[in-house]
């Protein structure tokens, strides 16, 4: 006899609701459930077309296109690939009938077996399987999920190489200083193949078909392959999550990343010096990774390919984060750790576009990705509001620590890893603009935290020294933990993100000063450091002066202003911003011993040029004039 369901309430004010009848308990439980599939807020952007077929025809195509991903190129043979979760055994009545009952030579065990394929799952379905099967996994009192990542709690960058073959040997920036560290093309199929069996001898993996930069002329389709729920739901926060329509039409991906950081690589392998490894072939449009499972390496292993790829169609790649005025006006804000880009970039009175990565085109600014990933160390709802309320169901908070019972998240504490992280979808920031696009940029802020004291609280700066500052990407900050030891270090990195660009620095330089020069952008370095002596003598500038400063740049005054030229540096500093005071705009005016004020300018200004000296080899287009503009315009020591 077929069980009845009878969900009718005859004494509500609707009347009578027909009866369901169902079977089995399993379609019982299937009424619950409507399928949709997880989007990105789409603003006014209109959605892809949708292809006429048949739901049973699309998930084949994504199947053999998953499957396709997922082929050893040696073994000869993989697994079958299926979709929905091994513990639902929904597959188990019609699957046995594709598996091949006489194996032949040829084939291994791994072609007998199943991995099944969690597709784009939603934040919801990713929780209950980080909770079910990954050990750490727990939700925080706010509805985030917190989880750990292993050992590594932070990127490897000794371990992440790069494909070096005839497509890249004469186009990426390689040698001294460069963060491209080479393998050869048998190296990377080694760790593919590691990477790929051990996906394969799982009984399932996590799938993500998502987009890269929100311009939709120039985005990037990226597959993510993945063993931990956490990195599927930390990626389904940080790319732009595609519409039903979008998927239906997605095909095969430009990039694909197989993350098997559960497995290290093989340290006898050539180029291996650790069981870490984090690899990139451009040829083959394919990311493995080894060894950690940190999921910023994923995230940050993609915007490599951004710092690739877009410049090839003449679109600048920029570590930055960028907000738009109310009246359309564009900032985009670049700076190391502790400069306060998060902060300055982050203003209720303007539109967030986004906080880290962009691209600016011949059409304006976009983002490449679609969420942030925030530090939370020391995080407090009074200083960081906007990033305090983002972490909440749907965000993934790592290698934090909570209290055991209320599972409340204890910010402070570093048992784990000072490098705590949130990430989030861009749309739990309250004043985000949707879609995360802009018209091109009114102004190029940046920012250094000068713990020398040397450098003016703001700058304007002529195109060349846009350049030679952005390639420099300075800040400094203080020596060490040991006490007494009170010492400013400087610390450069090129392009304001060195560890990401593949290029020389100078071109992605070339192209700032081309597109600042034909959109009448203007190019300010603000100093968030310190005034009035070094670190242990002077004070931190005011962040009130600093909003003020931005805020002047912003509505356009602090161009009308009057201005003076420094020694040394030859910066043009103005005499007079509203609401600051005026005393603390030229820094010498801050110290009491002038000469210890010029001593400590002639050190940074040397170890400025000791700096550039790296980039000096290197010529911009036929002529060397532009390399010349560039250097001329950085300190000048006598």
């Amino acid at each position: 006899m077929p069980t009845t369901g009878n969900f009718g309430n005859h004494d509500d004010e609707q009347g009578d609701r027909p009866t369901v009848r169902v079977h089995t308990i399993d379609e019982l439980h299937s009424l619950q459930r409507k399928r949709s599939a997880p989007t990105t807020p789409r603003g006014n952007a209109q959605p892809a077309s949708s292809l006429n077929l048949s739901e049973e025809e699309r998930s084949k195509m994504q199947l053999e296109s998953i499957s396709a991903s997922l082929a050893s190129l040696t073994r000869g043979s993989g697994p079958k690939v299926v979709r929905g979760d091994p513990a639902a055994r929904r597959f188990e009545g019609s699957r046995h009938a594709h598996v091949p009952v006489t194996p032949t030579i040829a084939v291994s065990d791994s072609a007998l077996k199943f991995t099944h394929v969690l597709y784009n799952l939603s934040p919801a379905e990713l929780y209950e399987q980080a909770i079910k099967y990954e050990k750490g996994s727990f939700i925080t009192s706010t509805g985030a999920l917190a989880t750990l990542s292993g050992a590594k709690t932070g990127r490897c960058p000794r371990d992440k190489r790069v494909v070096k073959d005839e497509l890249t040997e004469n186009e990426l920036w390689w040698g001294k200083g460069s963060p491209n560290i080479e393998m050869d093309e048998h190296s990377f199929m080694v760790n593919r193949e590691r990477a790929v069996d051990y996906l394969n001898s799982l009984d399932k993996v996590f799938v993500n078909d998502q987009f890269l930069n929100w311009d939709l002329e120039n985005r990037i389709k990226v597959r993510i392959v993945s063993a931990r729920a956490y990195h599927s739901l930390f990626m389904h926060n940080m790319c732009i999550r595609p519409t039903p329509e979008e998927l239906e039409d997605f095909g095969t991906p430009d990039f694909t990343i197989y993350n098997a950081g559960q497995f290290p690589c093989n340290r006898y392998t050539h180029y291996m010096t650790s069981s870490t490894s984090i690899d990139l072939n451009l040829a083959r449009k394919e990311m493995v990774i080894l060894g950690t499972q940190y999921a910023g390496e994923m995230k940050k292993g993609l915007f490599s390919v951004m710092h690739y790829l877009m410049p090839k169609r003449q679109i600048l790649s920029l570590h930055s984060g960028c907000n738009m005025g109310k009246s359309g006006d564009v900032a985009l804000f670049f700076g190391l750790s502790g400069t306060g880009k998060t902060t300055l970039s982050t203003d209720h009175n303007r539109f967030l576009i986004g906080d880290d990565e962009h691209c600016w085109s011949e059409t304006g600014v976009s983002n490449i990705e679609g969420g942030c990933y925030a530090k939370c160390i020391d995080l407090s709802r009074e200083n960081e509001p906007d990033i305090w309320n983002a972490i909440k169901f749907g965000t993934v908070v790592e290698n934090v620590v909570f209290d055991e019972h209320f599972r409340e998240v204890d910010y402070a504490d570093k048992s784990v890893t000072e490098n705590t992280r949130a990430a989030y979808p861009i749309e739990y920031i309250p004043n985000v603009k949707l879609p995360c696009v802009g018209p091109h940029p009114k102004n190029v802020i940046l920012l250094a935290c000068d713990a020398f004291g040397v450098l003016p609280p703001v700058s304007k700066l002529s195109l060349s020294q846009t350049m030679y500052h952005f390639i420099s990407g300075y800040t400094a900050l203080v020596a060490g933990t040991e006490e007494g030891i009170k010492e400013p270090q400087a610390t450069f990195s090129a392009c304001f993100g060195a560890a990401f660009i593949m290029l020389h620095p100078t071109k992605y330089a070339a192209m700032l000063s081309e597109k600042m020069q034909n959109n009448g952008a203007t190019g300010w370095l603000v100093n968030t450091g310190w005034s009035g002596g070094s670190y242990g003598t002077g004070s931190r500038i005011k962040l009130s002066y600093t909003r003020k400063i931005i805020d002047s740049i912003h509505s356009g005054d602090l161009l009308n202003a009057e201005y003076k030229k420094t020694e040394i540096f030859g910066l043009e500093i103005p005499t007079e911003v509203e609401g600051v005071n005026s005393e603390i705009l030229d820094p010498e005016n801050t110290w009491s011993d002038k000469e210890a004020y010029k001593e400590t300018l002639l050190k940074l200004a040397g170890l400025f040029k000791n700096n550039f000296e790296t980039f000096t080899d290197y010529q911009i287009g036929d002529s060397n004039n532009l390399t010349q503009e560039i250097l001329a315009a950085g300190p000048i020591i006598d």
